[in-house]
């Protein structure tokens, strides 16, 4: 993957210097999370929720469609569609890929 940045600024009580401090995250997801496992479990729900997206988009449903084909209401398809991770476990996404007709396999290296 390609490589994060994140840049903090450090404003000092004399404003006249400015420090500049980066850090190289392998993913911006590394970047946010308090913990490797939360950029873990953050990485993954992103990868489960872009293959939902996809085959959603592939059927040319409407968040309605959407809903009704997966047992949920349209709000939370609309949470699902603009990738919102918070409101989502990985439990309810692999739910989700199962009712799409997916199966998902789980591999530790």
């Amino acid at each position: 993957m390609g490589d994060s940045l994140a840049r903090i600024r450090v404003f000092p009580s004399d404003a006249r210097q400015m420090i500049d401090m980066t850090n190289k995250f392998e993913n911006v997801f590394d970047a946010i999370a308090a913990s490797p496992e939360e950029a873990l479990n953050m990485k993954l729900r992103a990868s489960l929720i872009r293959e939902i997206r996809a085959k959603v988009m592939d059927a040319g449903w409407t968040q309605s469609e959407t809903a009704h084909q997966l047992g949920v209401t349209q709000p939370r398809v609309s949470n699902l569609l603009r990738c919102k991770l918070s409101k989502f476990s990985l439990d309810a996404l692999v739910k989700i890929l199962a009712r799409l007709g997916s199966e998902v396999e789980l591999r530790v290296a």
